[in-house]
């Protein structure tokens, strides 16, 4: 991608951030999309590279890090075990079910291995609340379901990334799949990632105290975003783990100790400034990637798998919020339902699209086609989908 294909992409990033003022009825990364899919049949833009690279190590360090930096420390407190159930053990469950459904119903389209359904399953589990939460924000009074949706995104990502990365492994190797074994490999990568980003969001949080410059403060949470990040890839555990686990750490250290407001103040007014630029980028070149896999054949059974995708997390944030202390006492449909429907496929599901592209080659087209259409169905019908719900809810 060249400089000028990058201005001119951040231009029409501002231009639509700036029009869509309130992000309710067109969220901004729909238009983003849909933006990108029409660049795509234009010479200059359809040429732009689009690789695992680009966006995983690059953009998503960032996001990751603005997503578990700006989390409320009072929030993860609050529904620690629903958020930690529904990314670990309400995900695994989500996975294992909509893969058995992919691979039952492919088989009347195209000709799905139980491993392919898995991966695809494994692909569309991450979630998304980009724009969501501010919109959930904006249309009721209750908290609790944003907080919900963003404090269980910033931990699946993580965790369904660990997943996808054995599966991945065992798709482009030829192997079966084996319980014990990718169980063992899950639990290392993970807790491994998320002990990296502990320890060095703790080492950082102690460290910014050492200037009172916040131009330096800003650059050393960018290395730790990115240090934390590539540094846990490098000794072969889960990144996107150790970067939210940074970026938790620094939050909540910020929020034990006196005298830190301006510390807190000065990172969050240069990250605010990041994350706008990166996901003007993002869905873009999303847009841009996607074309070229979308087409006719995969769309009966996309639209299957998107419905089948909300079903099964319906049923699984339902089940998790009986056996929640906070919940259990009042189980209430409506939320289980717009929790469930704000669980939008994103930028995680398209990084692991392009690594699996990038790995595996033409042997994956036949996923590729089928998952990039129902991340395309998950982004423009759920985004479009959130403000009514739940102001009608």
């Amino acid at each position: 991608m060249s400089a000028i294909q990058v201005v001119l992409l951040l231009f029409l990033g501002y231009i639509v951030f700036t029009l869509d003022k309130k992000q309710e009825d067109v969220p901004v990364p729909v238009v983003l999309l849909l933006l990108g899919i029409g660049l795509s049949f234009v010479p200059f833009f359809s040429s732009i590279d689009v690789n695992k690279e680009l966006i995983y190590d690059y953009f998503l360090p960032a996001l990751l890090f603005i997503s578990a930096y700006q989390y409320s420390p009072k929030a993860l407190r609050k529904y620690a075990w629903m958020i930690g159930m529904l990314s670990t053990i309400g995900l695994i469950f989500t996975a294992l079910a909509l893969g058995l459904f992919t691979y039952a119903v492919g088989g009347i389209f195209t000709s799905f291995t139980l491993l392919s359904a898995l991966l695809i399953a494994a692909i569309l589990t991450p979630t998304d609340p980009v724009s969501v939460v501010s919109i959930l924000k904006q249309s009721s009074t209750d908290e609790e379901v944003a907080d919900i949706v963003e404090g269980e995104s910033m931990i699946n990502d993580g965790t369904s990334v660990v997943w996808f990365t054995v599966l991945s492994s065992m798709f482009v190797k030829g192997e079966t799949f084996k319980f014990f074994p990718f169980l063992g490999e899950f639990l290392i990568v993970s807790l491994g990632g998320a002990a990296i980003g502990l320890v060095f969001g703790w080492i950082v949080s102690k460290a910014v105290h050492f200037t009172h410059h916040r131009q330096y403060q800003i650059m050393l949470s960018i290395v730790l975003t990115y240090g934390s990040f590539h540094l846990a890839e490098h000794v072969g555990v889960s990144g996107v783990l150790a970067t939210v686990g940074a970026g938790i750490m620094l939050a909540w250290e910020f929020d034990h100790t006196n005298k830190t407001d301006h510390y807190y103040e000065s990172l969050s007014s240069f990250w605010d400034v990041v994350e706008p630029t990166v996901l003007s980028l993002v869905f873009l070149v999303i847009g841009i990637e996607a074309t070229d896999h979308l087409v006719s054949e995969v769309w009966v059974l996309a639209g299957l798998l998107f419905l089948a995708a909300f079903i099964i997390r319906f049923f699984v944030v339902g089940g998790t919020m009986q056996f929640s202390p906070t919940f259990r006492r009042h189980l209430n449909l409506k939320k289980s339902a717009i929790i469930s429907w704000a669980g939008i496929k994103g930028t995680m599901s398209v990084v692991l699209l392009l690594s699996l592209q990038a790995d595996a080659g033409s042997q994956a087209e036949g996923i590729l086609s089928v998952t990039f259409a129902v991340i395309i169905l998950s982004i423009v019908i759920q985004s479009l989908g959130v403000y009514p719900l739940s102001k009608r809810l």
